[in-house]
């Protein structure tokens, strides 16, 4: 297949799969016209939160017939996720097109991945100058190949909690370390913070952040939501409150995402109008995070049984998968596989009362660990096994009625399960 080609030859303009430095992708960005210093966009850093913070603004925007862009990291199923141009992916053509024109471009010099589809990214958003982008920042954001923007609209800084602490030095694995790679060279434009897991962790994001003269907006000080019943919640910020309906995604943690993006948006004065917010947090578009599954191959396996989908791979991301969890009265089984760099057992520490736990291997990924390794992790759990695939995992579950099957630990496992599904 022509694009899969072309993403090999990318994948191999540098030895190294991650290399934290701006220098490489500047020098790029300046061959193809600085394309990044032609675009409005408002950024969005931090460990979780990410993705559904870019859906609930994506979605609410296009209520507001207002056209984006968008980047994403990483994808599920496809690369195409990762190119949102007019409100549409690019379809594979298009792609191929793109890549082909940069890499001409850039004629073989090194270049990481990521670094070649950012600049891609970039070079194709300059194509629509009007048009209002949201951007994902990827490891740390300090030196990601995102952070080469002059100005932004705004920077939304979702939950930062301890993740990918492989890639920064010993003795400064910390949160405070993370804080300051995500957070000490945001643009002078504003900053929204989302609900953080400590107020230590918020305190500390102001210190970071203190000499950023962007106008700041923090969770529970210059935002907030409350629930009601009746199948609605309360958002309220300076412009007032908004009665809302409950959105068409799970988990509470989802509202904190969604207010977020809402505070973005309302301080912004896009022109978003009320009822384009109702509208569009109904319609947010979710992939893997706490995403039911209700047709397909594998749903059929488990007949009348709720199926769900999450990616979270975290401690962080446990804990909020785990709050939804236990708003639940059934038995739960959970299927899991990790990436090798994890933190396994503090990963599965938030799983209680669950009625079995499978681990499978994650096809097609080398650095993932191993479904009999992180069984041996997991041995102090009861109705612990280990199983070769996602399938055998599902009919080895002797399944009740009202039973629910959660598959989770990694966004690479979840999109094997939807290629599969």
């Amino acid at each position: 297949m022509k694009l899969q080609k072309i993403l090999n030859h990318l994948q191999k303009l540098h030895p190294k799969e991650i290399d934290l430095s701006l220098d490489r992708i500047l020098k790029l960005c300046k061959k193809l016209g600085n394309p990044q210093d032609k675009i409005k966009a408002i950024s969005v850093v931090g460990t979780n939160g990410k993705q559904s913070t870019i859906n609930a603004l994506f979605s609410i925007l296009k209520e507001s017939n207002l056209k984006c862009n968008v980047y994403t990291s990483p994808h599920i199923q496809k690369i195409n996720e990762r190119f949102i141009f007019n409100n549409k992916q690019l379809n594979d053509d298009e792609l191929i097109e793109l890549f082909e024109e940069v890499e001409k471009i850039n004629d073989n010099n090194p270049l990481t991945f990521f670094e070649a589809l950012s600049a891609c990214y970039f070079y194709k958003a300059a194509q629509y100058p009007e048009n209002i982008n949201l951007i994902e920042a990827g490891l740390f954001h300090r030196f990601d190949a995102t952070n080469i923007l002059k100005s932004n609209l705004a920077s939304i800084v979702c939950s930062i909690s301890k993740d990918h602490l492989d890639w920064l030095p010993k003795g400064q694995q910390t949160i405070e370390k993370i804080i300051f790679e995500k957070t000490s060279a945001l643009l002078n434009s504003n900053i929204i913070v989302s609900k953080q897991n400590s107020k230590e962790i918020t305190e500390c994001i102001k210190k970071t952040t203190s000499k950023n003269s962007s106008e700041k907006l923090f969770f529970n000080e210059n935002f907030s939501y409350s629930t009601g019943e009746n199948n609605f919640f309360y958002y309220e910020d300076k412009f007032g409150g908004l009665k809302l309906p409950l959105p068409n995604i799970l988990g509470q943690y989802q509202l904190e995402n969604i207010s977020t993006a809402i505070a973005t948006l309302r301080h912004l004065n896009l022109g978003i109008e009320d009822k384009d917010i109702k509208n569009g947090v109904t319609k947010i578009e979710s992939l893997a995070r706490l995403q039911e599954i209700k047709s397909g191959k594998l749903k059929a396996l488990v007949k009348n049984n709720r199926l769900l989908l999450d990616g979270s791979h975290n401690e962080d991301g446990s804990r909020v998968l785990n709050e939804y969890l236990q708003t639940l009265d059934c038995r739960k089984h959970v299927i899991i596989g990790m990436m090798a760099n994890k933190e396994h057992e503090k990963y599965i520490s938030y799983f209680k009362d669950i009625s079995s736990l499978t681990t499978i291997d994650i096809p097609n990924q080398p650095k993932a660990i191993s479904g009999k390794e992180l069984k041996d992790k997991f041995k102090n759990i009861a109705n612990v096994q280990f199983k070769g695939s996602i399938q055998e995992a599902i009919k080895s579950l002797a399944l009740k009625e009202n039973d629910l099957i959660i598959i989770t630990g990694s966004l690479y496992l979840s999109g094997e399960f939807l290629n599969l599904n």
